[in-house]
């Protein structure tokens, strides 16, 4: 491996995605961040990351939007990405449910509370 890996963090809550930003950076990471699914397609279309850390539900495209887009992308195929929502498991009424979240291409889910170190982990063994 050579050089920093670079990590696409996409939140829209702009406190949370500085603590795993500040967190992944402690790591040896370079770390961006956008805060919408239009904004983080674009960064990755233009910049495409090792890995992505994406929130499930955000304005203008939400994560399981953007997971799909990328994932469909032969150039973008193959960069894994990490769910994350605050929905909870016992919830199946909506489109953001933990089944669904579940059955998107992520390479890992994780719910909401996660913390900056859980995330953190699932980079560093996806990234292996």
């Amino acid at each position: 491996m050579t050089g920093a890996k670079r990590i696409l963090v996409v939140d829209d809550e702009p406190d949370f995605a500085d603590i795993v930003k500040s967190y992944l950076e402690k790591e040896g990471f370079l770390v961006d961040v956008a805060y919408d699914g239009a904004q983080a397609l674009e960064k990755v279309r233009r910049n495409p990351p090792d890995a992505l850390v994406l929130d499930v539900m955000m304005p203008k495209k939400d994560g399981y939007q953007v997971c799909a887009e990328l994932k469909a992308d032969e150039k973008t195929a193959d960069i894994p990405i990490v769910l994350l929502t605050a929905v909870a498991s016992h919830v199946t009424s909506t489109r953001y449910s933990h089944y669904d979240g579940m059955s998107t291409e992520a390479d890992d889910y994780i719910p909401k509370p996660a913390t900056a170190e859980q995330i953190t982990e699932s980079i560093k063994l996806l990234l292996e």
